[in-house]
């Protein structure tokens, strides 16, 4: 593509790369192939001179482009749970069909954007939670047309790289312990709506005392799906009553705590074919903690393996949440455990 300033009347058949105004006669706006009326409005408004694309053989203009690339990243929407907008400007758009988790080949996407700087692909990051209809990719091809062969180049290692995982989760239970004077059931709607977020309504809290054998029983009880616990009192320890009554109704903890904060005294585990999720004490706010970011990967059938947690370390100093028990930066600092 040749990008440059021409005598306007040289002009005819380019594309209009800047907005020029034909002062009462209006506008001609960029991106516009000038034709011929369009270049003698120009000479009648004064303009002796227009800055211009023109595309040589073998390029490729910009919606195109953007539309090739969309299809080698989605060739099949359905199947991807990604709907992929019209081009405009050189523009389109993956949208999540549903809610889900933005599931991506990041290396093939890193790929795709060595390959021209004017051929550009932003995504969210990988994991992100998404909503029904929200943004996962946009693709913009910067210039107005892009060479042929980088664009061959850029579609080859694209190779599908990006889909929405949606929920397989179909029912979600909250086993609550009480402690005398605690929390009791605050936080259960915060629960909820992290829930509701997926397309699913959680059932009514089961409450029981702080206790290793009375949270076992309620674990025992028969249950399809998800399990999530919040106790009264922190979980300070793999041994702690949480996790302990976990294994004592035959479940195991494959994972307790996190290097995410808010949320580091969360535990992972399962009973059975069912996943469960010690929640730290942090999931009663609304605001974003760690728990969020593995309750979203085991709502979506992903698995979270110990590995995967500790890579969250890095990213994971999340806002502070101004009603814990411990902040980060209170007037004393005590050792051990804190309601995160």
């Amino acid at each position: 593509m040749k990008f440059g300033a021409v005598p306007t009347e040289t002009a005819e058949g380019a594309i209009l790369a800047h907005s020029v105004s034909l002062g009462s006669a209006g506008r001609l706006r960029k991106g516009r192939v000038l034709g011929r009326a369009d270049v003698a409005a120009l000479a009648a408004a004064g303009t002796e001179e227009v800055i211009v694309a023109r595309l040589e053989e073998g390029d490729v203009i910009e919606d195109e482009a953007a539309r090739q690339l969309a299809k080698a990243l989605v060739p099949d929407p359905a199947r991807q749970q990604l709907r992929v907008t019209e081009p405009f400007t050189g523009r389109v758009n993956l949208l999540a069909e549903g809610p889900g988790v933005a599931m991506l080949d990041v290396s093939a996407l890193d790929a795709v954007n060595r390959v021209h700087p004017m051929i550009t692909l932003a995504t969210v990051p990988a994991h992100q939670q998404m909503s029904d209809g929200g943004m996962v990719a946009t693709i913009k091809i910067i210039s107005y047309a892009v060479p042929a062969d980088a664009l061959q180049e850029a579609c080859a290692v694209a190779r599908e790289a990006i889909r929405l995982a949606p929920p397989i989760i179909d029912t979600v239970r909250l086993i609550i312990t009480e402690i005398p004077g605690g929390a009791g059931s605050k936080g259960q709607a915060a629960i909820a709506n992290r829930v509701s977020a997926f397309g699913l309504e959680m059932a009514p809290a089961v409450i029981v005392p702080h206790e290793e054998a009375a949270l076992a029983r309620a674990l025992s009880e028969p249950n399809v799906g998800l399990t999530l616990i919040l106790t009264g009192s922190a979980t300070s320890d793999i041994d702690d009553v949480a996790p302990a009554a976990l294994r004592r109704a035959g479940g195991l903890v494959t994972r307790f705590g996190m290097p995410v904060d808010p949320g580091n005294l969360l535990f992972l585990g399962d009973l059975g074919a069912q996943p469960v999720i010690g929640l730290p004490g942090c999931a009663r706010s609304p605001a974003l903690n760690g728990a969020d970011w593995v309750l979203a990967r085991v709502m979506c059938g992903i698995d979270v393996s110990d590995g995967d947690i500790a890579a969250m370390g890095v990213g994971g100093l999340l806002k502070e949440i101004p009603t814990r028990p411990q902040p980060r930066a209170g007037k004393t600092t005590r050792r051990g455990a804190s309601s995160a």
